[in-house]
């Protein structure tokens, strides 16, 4: 399953919303869960993020969601958002992975 996440935060809530980011890919890092990609975006507005996941369902539940540091970085989003998350499930076309 592929999935997108975009929303806009208050520009006061800018450095909160990348430290909590930070977070997350720290504890990432050292719990390195099997079956997820993730990755995080800054638009170019400065104010705008876009995150993605896979996750491959045969090895479980998203891994995202058992990460305490995941946990935090939610608990707060909606009050450092502009613009509340839309979370969009992508259907892949293709892709192309250098070998």
């Amino acid at each position: 399953m592929d999935v997108m996440v975009r929303y806009r935060v208050k520009k006061e809530h800018v450095a909160d919303n990348e430290r909590a980011i930070r977070e997350v890919f720290a504890a990432l890092d050292r719990e390195r869960p099997a079956g997820l990609r993730y990755a995080s975006y800054k638009l170019d507005d400065g104010v705008s993020f876009v995150h993605v996941a896979r996750v491959d369902a045969e090895r479980g539940p998203n891994p995202l969601l058992s990460l305490a540091a995941f946990a935090d970085f939610l608990r707060g989003l909606r009050d450092r958002c502009e613009e509340p998350p839309v979370t969009l499930t992508l259907s892949p076309v293709g892709s192309y992975v250098t070998p």
